[in-house]
């Protein structure tokens, strides 16, 4: 049997001051362990995404009326609220379980060995980013569902989703320099598409704020736009993204690149190619809750789709400790 060590009264000062290096001195993760905790807490970026979805497509938006307590008298739920005030509230506790999950990654990183500060400092960014995204969530609820609350709350969400998947590539290279794959001008090519990635994210979110889904069944304030004219724009920049995705994949093939850009543009063909049919058929079907809340989802695959195939356009060698290089604090902390 193995013997649990004691722990000195200096232990417990160490621990209380700084308890992440005192973990990190006693404990050695493997790196699977660090890349599961860096997938854990993407996962957890897409489930929060999710559930936040059928919060609104369920109209518990209101469920728990004020913020942070439930309401004025209650921290939690009460049975006169129904279904809806039990949606809510199960959504503001996932909020702790993701937190879990980004602690878990960087308690997970900052233990490695050895130590990679950029690990580290993107684990905090999804900490302070998951924060920020719990305040304004509490504001969405106190401003009753105005939707351009709700838009910057799932596009603070996208920018999670996009930090989480930066650290769980990261977890599989080394803090070398980036080696680029494929030529300047294919990169430039990609670095369109996620700019029009984004502007698609973002006219989506004006499609669900001007949309009949506003999150409650009272009457709540809307974008003052032309839904359908909105929808035939969001329509139009999912068409560009696809257009340059297949181009984007000729372009691969005829400059002979590596195996990596290729596959990771197949698969987020693949992924617009199933948004794509999700969206069509939700518009011509009225919209059912269903429907919209895997589009939902289908949005969040096809951002993390299109940044993988932006990272794979770079290789990151390890660094060899006691060997001088190109690599400074810079680079170290470049993503």
């Amino acid at each position: 049997m193995v013997r649990v060590p004691k722990v000195t009264r200096a232990d417990a000062v160490a621990a209380v001051r700084n308890p992440l290096a005192f973990i990190a001195e006693r404990w050695t993760p493997t790196s699977r362990t660090v890349r599961r905790a860096a997938l854990a807490a993407l996962v957890m970026a897409v489930a929060i995404v999710v559930t936040g979805g059928a919060v609104r497509l369920t109209g518990s938006g209101l469920g728990c009326p004020t913020w942070p307590k439930c309401t004025d008298d209650s921290l939690t739920t009460t049975s006169a609220m129904g279904v809806h005030g039990v949606i809510e509230f199960g959504n503001r506790m996932l909020t702790y379980v993701l937190c879990a999950a980004v602690g878990w990654a960087i308690v997970a990183a900052r233990s490695r060995k050895p130590f990679r500060r950029s690990l580290t400092r993107l684990g905090w960014a999804q900490f302070w980013i998951v924060m920020g995204n719990a305040v304004l969530g509490g504001v969405v609820v106190l401003v009753g569902l105005n939707p351009y609350t709700v838009a910057a709350h799932f596009l603070l969400s996208t920018a999670l989703i996009a930090v989480a998947t930066l650290l769980w590539r990261r977890t599989g290279e080394g803090d070398g320099a980036p080696r680029p794959l494929v030529g300047k001008p294919v990169r430039q090519m990609v670095w369109v598409l996620v700019a029009a990635t984004v502007l698609l994210i973002a006219v989506g979110t004006v499609v669900t704020g001007a949309g009949p889904h506003a999150g409650d069944s009272s009457e709540v304030e809307r974008i003052p736009l032309d839904w359908e004219n909105v929808t035939k724009l969001h329509a139009v920049l999912a068409w560009i993204v696809v257009t340059l995705v297949f181009a984007l994949w000729f372009v691969l093939k005829a400059v002979d690149a590596p195996k990596g850009p290729l596959d990771r543009t197949r698969d987020l063909f693949l992924i617009l190619l199933g948004q794509g049919v999700i969206g069509y058929v939700q518009y011509f079907t009225d919209l059912p809750e269903v429907l919209v809340g895997l589009h939902m989802f289908g949005s969040c695959l096809v951002w993390i789709g299109v940044l993988r195939v932006l990272l794979s356009l770079r290789e990151r060698p390890e660094v060899l400790a006691g060997v001088p290089g190109p690599a400074t604090e810079s680079t170290l902390t470049r993503a």
